[in-house]
């Protein structure tokens, strides 16, 4: 079940992460139309589920 499944309350975070991957990364988010939280979100969830985590 995926977190827009669940009403579930948002968590602020902060990251360090290398400069030029995220803006890289929030430019291709940007260009694609993408949410980069949930772009991140969704990556969190699926590296639980494929661990057996979730």
């Amino acid at each position: 079940m995926y977190s827009f499944e669940r009403k579930m309350a948002q968590k602020n975070v902060t990251l360090s992460l290398d400069e030029e991957t995220y803006e890289e990364y929030r430019d291709f988010c940007k260009k694609n139309a993408i949410a980069l939280s949930r772009s991140i979100e969704v990556f969190m969830e699926e590296k639980m589920k494929k661990e057996g985590k979730k």
